[in-house]
């Protein structure tokens, strides 16, 4: 007889401080599948489940429930999740019914948030292990942005977290987590974990997992941790500071076959070395004029990165912060900006390619962070916002802007799209027909992936103190839950470290 796997995913970063409410509609103009549809799944991290589980002869059969992604953004709207959440839960009851459940493995980022749970996968994990009971299996894979709650690690046996960041294993991580259900109901694996968590909270401008940076140096002592007697996984964090959830921080999880006291020991180290290394996560940071002057000094051209409008971290990228000093540069500065305005995009649609008109542009979807700007812009490209990624986690997968238009306003080509879509490899500007090597200055709304897309043009990145739901420092962000104690306010803080087990 085969083991009956249910799985499923919903996979969202969510932001507290802004960006656009999160509808069914933006889970289904992204990743929403069910049945055969979900099971055709290569890639990303369900594709690696289904290489693990679905191999000849495995002895696994998957019982599909949904798949739902979604672009980061604002706050998941309680009717999208009571939907996702109830037709999860609905699969799963009908095949414990029928008596063909044996494990539950579920695809979660870890920092999606509702309007009514500010820890979505916590309660999502609390209603499967409430309908399976204890002694069924469920093992979650996760971002390496999550917030570990205690709730997510009292209702799954095991965690498995992404170890990229540019993230480029989302399938290998989904291999893993497979293996974990496996190993489980093998008898390989006895799982006994712990979270350890230290109050930092910073951008991720600092975070990447590459080479010897502060987090790099985080991941590869947790990694090293696995070749340990009886440790079976590592995952280290660096929470997504933007929502405002209770005792956030980010630090280290360990799973060990049986060995509660070592998983808490190993924990606490991973959650130390990581509190070791706050002052080097937070980033320098540049005024607009500031770099832009610099900027002018620089031969080639200047990628300025505005991560307080990263749509991957959940803002709306509506920002038009930078427009003005773009414009004053003239028309033979040429420039590159992309905004989110739907409203603006559809005007030009309707206008035509060579139209002249005046426009107003940004702030119209998150407008607490400024206010819409009329300038004259011609139209110079239209297109249906439809792109592919080339690499990372939806490698090969379609990108959709909705209807979106090049405009030029003096020397600054403004890229309006309708939706807001996940920076990556700086795919949207050449679908718009934009070579980014002939300006001067390109605007990057990503706090990581921008080194990865514009290297080949550029080697100079100066990172902006701007306003927004993304901010490269979290210290001006209006927090309300319980946060403190936590850095960069307080840079000495009596037992950083907390265990949860």
């Amino acid at each position: 007889m085969p083991y009956y796997i249910a799985v499923g995913s919903l996979l969202v970063e969510c932001n507290h401080f802004g960006g656009i409410p999160t509808d069914l509609e933006s889970f289904q103009r992204t990743q929403y599948l069910m049945g055969e549809d979900l099971l055709a799944l290569k890639d990303g991290t369900l594709g690696g489940y289904f290489e693990v589980l679905c191999k000849p002869d495995a002895g696994f059969e998957i019982v599909p429930t949904l798949a739902a992604t979604a672009c980061p953004g604002g706050l998941v709207t309680d009717q999208a999740y009571e939907h996702i959440k109830k037709t999860i839960l609905a699969a799963i009851s009908a095949a414990r019914q029928d008596g063909k459940l044996d494990a539950v493995l579920l695809a979660l980022h870890g920092s999606a948030a509702s309007e009514s749970h500010c820890d979505l996968e916590g309660d999502l994990l609390a209603a499967v292990r409430s309908l399976v009971g204890q002694a069924t299996p469920v093992v979650a894979t996760l971002d390496l942005h999550a917030h570990i709650t205690q709730d997510m690690v009292e209702h799954a046996d095991v965690l498995i977290a992404w170890e990229t960041y540019p993230h480029r294993d989302a399938r290998e991580t989904g291999m893993r987590g497979a293996q974990a259900i496996q190993d489980i109901l093998s008898g390989a694996l006895t799982p006994a974990m712990a979270m350890g968590v230290a109050p930092v909270l910073v951008g991720a401008i600092n975070g990447t997992t590459d080479g010897t940076g502060p987090f790099a140096a985080t991941m590869q002592m947790a990694k090293r941790m696995e070749t340990g007697i009886n440790v079976y996984s590592t995952s280290a964090f660096l929470v997504h500071p933007y929502l405002d959830a209770p005792e956030m921080g980010g630090g280290g999880l360990v799973v060990t076959n049986g060995d509660q006291n070592l998983a808490d020991r190993l924990a606490g180290e991973i959650a130390e070395f990581y509190w070791a290394q706050r002052f080097d996560l937070e980033p320098e940071l540049f005024g607009i004029d500031q770099a832009i002057e610099l900027g002018l000094t620089n031969q080639g051209p200047v990628v300025l990165v505005e991560t307080a409008d990263c749509c991957g971290g959940g803002a709306a990228g509506d920002s038009v912060q930078l427009l003005p000093s773009l414009i004053e540069l003239g028309k033979d500065t040429p420039s590159v900006i992309p905004v989110v305005d739907r409203e603006a995009a559809a005007q030009c649609h309707a206008a035509g390619v060579g139209a002249k008109l005046q426009l107003q542009i940004g702030h119209r979807h998150d407008p607490k962070w400024g206010v819409p700007m009329l300038v004259d812009a011609e139209v110079l490209n239209l297109t249906d916002g439809c792109f592919i990624y080339e690499g990372g986690i939806w490698d090969g997968c379609e990108g959709n802007m909705g209807p979106a238009a090049v405009v030029k306003v003096a020397g600054v080509h403004v890229c309006l799209a309708s939706f807001p879509t996940y920076e990556w490899c700086g795919e949207q500007y050449p679908s718009l027909g934009i070579d980014v090597s002939q300006m001067k200055f390109i605007i990057a709304k990503n706090p990581m992936n921008y080194r990865m897309a514009f290297q080949d043009c550029s080697q100079c990145f100066m990172v902006l103190d701007t306003r927004g739901p993304t901010p490269a420092t979290c210290k001006n962000l209006p927090y309300t839950q319980k946060v403190r104690p936590a850095f960069p306010w307080d840079v000495e803080v009596k037992n950083p470290v907390r265990i949860m087990s």
